[in-house]
C-alpha cells in the first residue's frame, strides 16, 4: 500500500474511539435486553463488529498491527427471531453432505438391496426386471444412490454412511415456526425457497471445523503448559 493511501494517525484514533463507543452501546442493549433475541442487543453486536473491523483495518494499514480480536460477522448467526410466539405448525430443514470415499462398497451394497428387493430398480428410473436392475446398479453411482436412499430413512444411512462408502461432511437441522400448514404439495417442487432465517426457532450445526477450533485450543493450552514446566 502506498503512503497516500494509508489512514492519517488520527483516523485510526478515531477508529479505536468509535470501538470505545460501541463498546459502550453493546454493553447498554444487554444490560437492557428484554429477552434472548432482543434486536437492540442485535444490532448493537452488529455495530461493534463493524467499528472493530474498521479499526483492524486501519490500524494494520498505517501500523502494521492487528489486533487480538475475532468477532464473528453478521452472516455467522441467525438475525432475530421474528416468527410466531407460539407456532401452529413447523417446518425441520435438515442438509447433509456426503463424500462418496468408497464407489465400490457403495455400488456392491446397492447392487445388494436390488438383488433382494425386485423393485428397488424403480428409484434407479431403470424400470426393467430386477436382474438388469443389478446390473445398472453395479455399474452406476447415480443408481446406486437412488437405491440406497430409496430403501433406507436419512437417519439410517446417517448413523451407517460408513458400510455405504461415504464420508460425512457438514451437516445442519433448522426448527422453522409456522403460522399454519401449506397445502398438500403446495412446497414439493421447491422445498427449501421459503426458508426463512427469522422463523428459525433453533438449529443445530455439526462440522469439522468446529473439531478443529476445539483441537487448536486444546494444543494452545498444551503449549502453555510445556512453556511453564
Amino acid at each position: 500500500m502506498s503512503d497516500a493511501a494509508q489512514p492519517t494517525a488520527a483516523e485510526v484514533r478515531a477508529a479505536a474511539e468509535a470501538v470505545k463507543a460501541a463498546l459502550d452501546r453493546h454493553l447498554d442493549a444487554v444490560e437492557r435486553r428484554t429477552g434472548d433475541d432482543d434486536p437492540a442487543v442485535y444490532e448493537a453486536f452488529n455495530a461493534l463488529a463493524a467499528a472493530a473491523e474498521a479499526y483492524d483495518e486501519r490500524l494494520y494499514d498505517r501500523y502494521d498491527e492487528v489486533t487480538p480480536f475475532e468477532i464473528p460477522g453478521a452472516d455467522d448467526s441467525l438475525p432475530p427471531y421474528a416468527g410466531p410466539e407460539e407456532p401452529n405448525a413447523l417446518s425441520v430443514l435438515i442438509r447433509r453432505d456426503y463424500a462418496v470415499v468408497e464407489p465400490q462398497r457403495l455400488l456392491a451394497q446397492a447392487q445388494r438391496i436390488a438383488d433382494l428387493d425386485p423393485e428397488a430398480d424403480e428409484v434407479t428410473g431403470v424400470g426393467e426386471d430386477a436382474e438388469r436392475a443389478g446390473a445398472v446398479v453395479g455399474s452406476s453411482i447415480h443408481a446406486a444412490l437412488g437405491v440406497l436412499f430409496g430403501e433406507y430413512e436419512p437417519d439410517e444411512i446417517a448413523s451407517r454412511h460408513k458400510e455405504f462408502g461415504l464420508e460425512e461432511g457438514d451437516s445442519t437441522l433448522w426448527v422453522s415456526a409456522a403460522d399454519d400448514l401449506p397445502e398438500p404439495g403446495e412446497w414439493l417442487s421447491t422445498p427449501f425457497d421459503q426458508a426463512d432465517p427469522q422463523r428459525v426457532v433453533c438449529r443445530f450445526d455439526v462440522s469439522a471445523v468446529f473439531d478443529e477450533e476445539e483441537l487448536g485450543d486444546d494444543l494452545d493450552d498444551e503449549d502453555d503448559l510445556r512453556s511453564t514446566s
